[in-house]
C-alpha cells in the first residue's frame, strides 16, 4: 500500500511495477496467494491490482475494476476502463437530478445481489432497475405458488410453477432504465455453494429471506467478506378472531462497525440448527410447534411488503449517496398502528459476539454455513423470499 499525490484512480509508475513485481513471488511462496497492490490518491480514492502467477517465477498484474471501502462509511472507486461510467439517459434525468451525476455513476456501477425473490425482493428489484442500477443478481431456488400472487409484483396466474427468479428477471428487464442493464437469475439458495459464491461477487446484498439459515449465511458474508448486507423484516400480529393487532417492519445494514444480524435478533442460532437438520421443512415437526413460532406466522399483505422494501432501499441510498454527509441512520423500525418510527440504540455488536472477529477472513474463515446442494421439499414453504420476517 502506498500513496500518490494526485486524486482519483491511480495507475502505476515504473518504480511501482518493479517494487510489486519483486514482492509478488515472496508473497506467493509464503501464502500461496497473489500479492494485492493498493494505491490511494489525495481524495481518498483507492486503486488495486492482483499479481497472479502466470508461470514458474513469473507474475503479472491484473487490475481490479472496483475497490470498495466498507464500515460505518461506504466508498467505491472504479477503474473506468473496466467499470465503464454509465450513459446518462433521459429516462433517468429526474433520478440523478436528486443526488447528482457522480452519485448516479456510483449507484449504476454497483453489482447488487437480491437474496430472495418473493414479495419484498421483487419490489426492491423494481426500484433498483428503475433507478438505473446496471447489474443485478437474483438468488432464490423457490417457485411461484398461488398464495404468492397477492404480493409478488411480477407474477401472474400463468407464472405458477415457474422459478421466482425467472419471473422477477423478466419483469426487471422490461422496466429497467439503464442502457446496458444486466440481470442474472440463479435458482439456488444462498446456503448452497453456488448461491453463496454468486453472492460473494456483489458489492451490496439485499437480504429478503424468511429463514434463519440464509440470514446466518448473509451475516457471515457481511463480515468475513466485507460485503454490506441490507436486511429487513415484517412482523404482523393477528388476534384469535382474525383481526389485525399490529404490524411492524424494520430495516438495517449489517457491515463492519455496525451491529450484526444475530445481535439485532434477526435470527436465532438454535433455529439455524433446526433448519439445517431439515426440521423446519418437516410437516410433522412444524405441526407440533406453537402458533406464535416464526415458521407458523404467514400473515402479510402487499402494502406491508411495499413499505418494508422501501425502508430497505432508503437504507441502501443513505449508505451509498450519503445525503448531508450522513451514511448511517442506524436501525429503523416502523409501527403501522401508531404511525411511529423507532431508531435502534445498538451501535455495534454485543460484547462477546464472534462476528467482528470474522472481519476480512474470507475463505479462510473456519465457519461452515453452506452445503453443496440444499434439498427442500417443493411442497413445503421453504423459499427464501416469501415474507422476510422481523423478530
Amino acid at each position: 500500500m502506498h500513496s500518490h499525490p494526485t486524486p482519483g484512480w491511480q495507475h502505476m509508475s515504473p518504480p511501482d511495477v518493479i517494487a510489486e513485481e519483486r514482492l509478488a513471488p515472496r508473497v506467493y511462496a509464503t501464502t500461496g496467494l497473489p500479492l494485492v497492490g493498493l494505491t490511494v490518491g489525495t481524495d481518498g480514492a483507492w486503486s488495486a491490482r492482483f499479481w497472479p502467477r502466470i508461470g514458474p517465477g513469473q507474475f503479472q498484474n491484473k487490475w481490479c475494476g472496483t475497490v470498495r471501502v466498507v464500515g460505518s462509511d461506504f466508498k467505491v472507486t472504479f477503474m473506468n476502463k473496466i467499470a465503464h461510467p454509465p450513459v446518462f439517459r433521459d429516462e433517468l434525468s429526474r433520478t440523478y437530478s436528486s443526488w447528482g451525476k457522480d452519485k448516479q455513476a456510483l449507484l449504476a456501477r454497483l453489482r447488487v445481489g437480491i437474496i430472495g425473490a418473493g414479495s419484498v425482493g421483487n419490489l426492491i428489484g423494481e426500484a433498483l432497475a428503475r433507478m438505473g442500477i446496471e447489474d443485478i443478481i437474483l438468488i432464490d431456488f423457490d417457485t411461484v405458488k398461488r398464495h404468492n400472487l397477492d404480493r409478488m409484483l411480477h407474477a401472474t396466474v400463468n407464472d405458477i410453477g415457474r422459478l421466482k427468479v425467472d419471473v422477477m428477471a423478466d419483469g426487471l428487464e422490461a422496466h429497467a432504465t439503464a442502457g446496458n442493464f444486466r440481470v442474472e437469475a440463479l435458482p439456488f439458495s444462498v446456503t448452497e455453494e453456488k448461491g453463496y459464491k454468486a453472492a460473494l461477487d456483489c458489492d451490496v446484498l439485499f437480504s429478503c429471506v424468511d429463514r434463519p439459515w440464509p440470514r446466518q449465511a448473509l451475516n457471515v458474508i457481511a463480515y468475513a467478506h466485507l460485503i454490506p448486507v441490507i436486511d429487513g423484516g415484517i412482523n404482523v400480529g393477528v388476534t384469535s378472531s382474525g383481526k389485525l393487532r399490529g404490524a411492524d417492519w424494520r430495516a438495517h445494514v449489517a457491515s463492519p462497525d455496525r451491529p450484526c444480524l444475530e445481535c439485532l435478533k434477526q435470527y436465532d442460532p438454535a433455529n439455524v440448527s433446526m433448519e439445517r437438520q431439515g426440521l423446519l421443512d418437516d410437516p410433522t415437526y412444524v405441526s407440533g410447534l406453537p402458533k406464535e413460532h416464526f415458521i407458523n406466522r404467514n400473515e402479510n399483505v402487499f402494502a406491508f411488503s411495499m413499505n418494508a422494501a422501501g425502508l430497505q432501499v432508503l437504507q441502501f441510498l443513505t449508505m451509498a449517496v450519503q445525503p448531508g454527509g450522513i451514511s448511517d441512520t442506524g436501525q429503523q423500525t416502523y409501527h403501522f398502528v401508531t404511525g411511529s418510527m423507532d431508531h435502534g440504540e445498538l451501535d455495534q455488536c454485543k460484547l462477546g459476539c464472534p462476528f467482528p472477529t470474522f472481519q476480512g477472513k474470507g475463505d479462510h474463515l473456519e465457519f461452515q454455513v453452506t452445503v453443496k446442494e440444499r434439498k427442500v421439499d417443493p411442497k413445503s414453504s421453504g423459499g427464501l423470499g416469501d415474507e422476510p420476517r422481523l423478530s
